[in-house]
């Protein structure tokens, strides 16, 4: 027979701490510190694998739940020595949700559960103070009514308020007895009213109620929703908790609160919390009562006159005290405690794993490993990667007001607030006067990349996390809202419509690039702040990891950044970046609209001077580490003017009449550009365009050697290869030109070709263009689209629903498929070291920067991860995890990172 219920408790244990799967968090936490002897009220976990009966059965239970949850029942009755029901001495419950991850008020509690007209005189009786055990029934009616019958907690509210109204009473704690007594009788009839039946009386009838009210909150919109953010499957479930009562307001001697045992704001080493005497779990947190600090240190620095539990309870906080101290021995980890004292005896209710900021997580991490409490390789894995974005980019002040009008994707972290603008041109004229704005497009192109440089924020309309918004966003730092599609954003009208509100050109806007949330007004932020223990982590990082990371740059300032974050090398450097400069991109439309060879090369040499400096400057700042090249790879219509105002200029500046520009406009036009004339193809079409380009390579590393003495091995590589034969046409004429440079220049330096994979066929013939390549880099972007067959661009409309049905588990393009286009990666690795053992392999899509992904790529073996430049600490910690884990799994296949990720 199936074990449905475990009991925790001094005399009756079933469970611990390694059962948090099937018991929950709160119920193997209950289970281990009753194991510990730790003072725990008994009670019992019904399994999180009844949830998912409940819900695989249309609502129903196991047949023998029933039978255990009696049995269970009975074992607490007789190690409290109370009867559940009893009307003379009443054995009370709580009724608490536990999922295996601790999910803050999303799921639902009960309180003082077993209640009614009579046991509740039973609790009159037992405690000698009628005041508490009315004030217990009104409470636990209120919450039961809100909870489990669904009455607006308004309407009890209501009740109260009319109450002191009435008798001219300011608190809940100057309503006598008498008066408790009326409310209880008025909260009584609210729930008839509002559901059509009058309040259970059955003790039985309460607590099932309750236990299905618990299993259902599993499925509300705010549990989903906290699923969806955090990424906790909702297979998981939650468990069920009962747990006898134990009371903090029984007077002057009695108290609640809840503490942690560091500060989990600032992970300094002291014990943090509040307390309230005389009074529920709920009143602390309600608001209702300003709840005081546990010890005196935390009295002083918030500046409060309230006694501290330390000096108005001190015999009881010396036992919290002990407690906190072997809690975090035993756990190893900071803890978030429940308590409550019952006539000056301490009962512990809850422990569990604390949340805390990124900032106090390292100084937590470092102290304990300088306190001997764990490894370096603990520490390592105790930090979430995702969470150093928090240091890395400004945060909105928690403490602000925000006036929220909408929610896009979180496309690239940190926060900013500025003027409203629409176009790139204008981005950069205000900021040139000194303002700060948010440039708020339907989408961007990489005409806007001077604007999107300029701006302190970045707003679309369209598009997903791996947009060209995104994309560029993530790279330059810069905070960005993506594919905001409850926006209308009328560039031409200089609008944006939210609803029934219009954000005009002008008015600020703040963004949250961490949630996507979208704000009116300006929003205080904080700045990041790098402590030494980030330092200190790190260099623990990069001991323990086994690839290298390398980051996406071609600019100047993201190559600095990235070398200050621990780069060791550019992965990928996008040359087409660098011909959207204003003062360049008539030269390069020159090149595009020649009809002949002779007329491109003329454009051409215009280019060369100006590319060569580019690379010769981020071979200078990377002085010597691997700088990976690729060749131009987008369409050549993306260089194009499109609006009339640019077509005049370009056809103005040039000298071509106006109908020779749209004709050619009209040549270059491609139904579907993202699988046209690029990449590779373009280089055999117009080997001119890669022959000025390698020549740029080799005459800018070969300056760089010179300024610095340091001598650097540029990684040319070529674009969207499909076929061997597509590299050795190109392999070949890049040889030609560093022939010809180093003959003209008299010296040569180290140098190797490669090429991006990115499309599937190359994947499955990788074994054969692996034979004219010295690497691979894989364009998990570009590899995505053509293996899924899905736009990026355009994904983001339907991919939520996708995600929300479990078709992928994740956003794609924000987080590998490792069933899909890694079995593809998987495969591609394998057939190129079959036939070229020295192949150097690594990853330069935006799955470079997330740590699932990166898990999968240390499973495969790759040698190096490139990711946008404040990502690189990411990557660099999410390596080592990922290398500590392979240890400890015996390096796991490929087919198995899908679960470590």
């Amino acid at each position: 027979m199936t074990k449905w219920v475990y009991s925790f408790g001094k005399d009756k244990n079933d469970g611990d701490s390694s059962m948090r799967n099937l018991l929950g968090g709160k119920g193997c936490n209950l289970a281990e510190m009753a194991g510990l002897g730790l003072p725990v009220p008994p009670g019992f976990t019904i399994t999180t694998e009844v949830c998912t009966q409940y819900y695989d059965n249309d609502q129903s239970y196991p047949d023998e739940l029933k039978g255990q949850v009696e049995e269970a029942l009975a074992a607490v009755e007789n190690q409290m020595n109370a009867k559940f029901g009893d009307s003379s001495n009443p054995l009370l419950v709580s009724v608490r949700s536990g999922a295996r991850v601790s999910m803050p008020g999303m799921m639902d509690t009960v309180l003082n559960l077993g209640l009614n007209d009579e046991t509740v005189k039973g609790l009159e009786e037992q405690s000698g103070d009628a005041r508490f055990a009315w004030d217990s029934y009104r409470r636990f009616i209120q919450m039961y009514g809100d909870v489990v019958l669904g009455v607006d907690h308004h309407e009890f509210e209501e009740v109260i308020d009319r109450y002191k109204r009435e008798t001219g009473l300011r608190q809940d704690t100057d309503i006598t007895a008498e008066g408790w007594k009326e409310i209880v009788a008025e909260y009584k009839a609210v729930v008839e009213r509002e559901t059509g039946n009058p309040f259970p009386n059955d003790p039985q009838e309460q607590l099932w109620g309750a236990i299905s009210a618990v299993f259902k909150s599993w499925m509300v919109p705010r549990a989903i929703t906290y699923r969806k953010i955090h990424e906790i499957p909702e297979s998981w479930g939650t468990a069920v908790n009962v747990q006898s009562m134990v009371f903090g307001n029984m007077g002057e001697d009695c108290s609640t609160g809840v503490a942690f045992t560091r500060d989990p704001s600032t992970g300094e080493n002291y014990f943090y919390g509040e307390y309230l005497i005389n009074a529920q779990g709920e009143d602390v947190v309600a608001g209702i009562r300003t709840p005081q600090s546990l010890t005196k240190q935390g009295r002083e620095k918030e500046g409060s006159d309230l006694p501290s539990m330390e000096e108005s309870m001190p015999e009881v906080f010396k036992q919290l005290d002990e407690v906190r101290l072997k809690l975090e021995k035993h756990y190893k980890d900071v803890q978030d405690l429940e308590f409550t004292v019952q006539k000056g005896n301490l009962f512990m209710l809850q422990t569990r794993s604390g949340k805390r900021t990124a900032k106090a997580a390292l100084k937590i991490a470092v102290d304990m490993v300088e306190e001997g409490l764990i490894t370096q390789e603990e520490a390592l894995l105790r930090i979430d990667p995702q969470s150093l974005d928090q240091l890395l980019h400004p945060t909105l002040d928690p403490k602000a007001n925000k006036d929220v009008v909408t929610k896009g994707l979180p496309a690239s972290p940190g926060a900013a607030s500025g003027k409203v603008v629409f176009s790139s041109e204008e981005a950069e004229i205000q900021t040139n006067q000194g303002e700060k704005v948010i440039l708020c497009r339907q989408e961007t192109s990489p005409e806007d990349i001077s604007g999107m440089h300029a701006a302190q924020g970045i707003l679309t309309s369209r598009g997903g996390m791996t947009s060209h918004a995104a994309v560029v966003a993530r790279g330059m730092g810069t905070c960005c809202v993506a594919g905001a599609g409850e926006l209308h954003i009328d560039v031409v009208g200089k609008t944006i419509t939210a609803g029934d509100r219009t954000i005009k050109e002008g008015d600020i806007l703040t963004l949250d690039g961490s949630t996507g949330e979208v704000m009116v007004g300006a929003v205080d932020t904080i700045q990041p702040e790098l402590s030494g223990d980030f330092g200190t982590l790190m260099e623990w990082a990069d001991g323990r990891r086994r690839m290298k990371v390398r980051t996406n740059a071609e600019t100047p300032l993201d190559a600095k950044a990235a070398r200050e974050f621990g780069a060791e090398g550019i992965g990928l450097c996008r040359t087409e970046h660098m011909f959207f400069d204003q003062a360049r991109i008539q030269n390069v439309r020159e090149m595009i609209f020649a009809t002949n060879e002779a007329d491109r090369r003329a454009a051409l040499e215009k280019l060369l001077p100006e590319q060569r400096a580019d690379f010769a400057e981020l071979f200078e700042i990377m002085s010597g580490l691997p700088v990976t090249v690729r060749l131009l790879d987008p369409p050549l219509h993306e260089f194009l003017p499109h609006s009339q105002e640019d077509i005049d200029n370009f056809a103005q500046v040039a000298g071509i009449p106006h109908e020779k520009v749209r004709l050619r406009l009209s040549e270059l036009h491609e139904t579907n550009p993202m699988l046209g004339h690029r990449g590779c193809r373009l280089g055999i079409t117009f080997p001119e365009i890669y022959e000025m380009q390698a020549r740029a390579i080799f005459e800018g590393a070969l300056e760089a050697k010179a300024k610095t003495g340091q001598s650097t091995a540029p990684e040319v590589m070529i674009p969207l290869i499909g076929t061997q034969a597509e590299l050795d046409i190109l392999r070949k004429a890049v040889e030609n030109v560093a022939a010809s440079v180093f003959e003209e220049k008299g010296e040569t330096l180290e140098y190797s070709v490669g090429t991006m994979i990115e499309l599937p066929r190359a994947c499955l013939t990788a074994d054969e263009i692996a034979q004219s390549a010295d690497f691979f880099s894989f364009g998990t972007n570009d590899l995505t689209q053509t293996t899924l067959g899905m736009s990026r661009d355009d994904a983001a409309n339907f991919l939520p629903a996708y995600v929300g049905h479990g078709i992928y588990e994740r956003d794609p393009f924000a987080s590998l498929d490792v069933d899909g286009v890694g079995r593809l990666v998987e495969l591609a690795a394998h057939g190129g070291r079959q036939t070229n053992a020295g192949i150097k392999l690594g990853i330069c899509g935006e799955h470079g920067g997330d740590p699932a992904s990166i898990q999968f790529c240390e499973s495969i073996n790759l040698d190096y991860v490139s990711c946008s430049p404040y990502r690189v600490p990411i990557a660099r910690l999410a390596a080592a995890q990922a290398s500590i884990k392979g240890e400890g799994l015996g390096k796991p296949k490929a087919a198995e990172a899908k679960k470590a990720a």
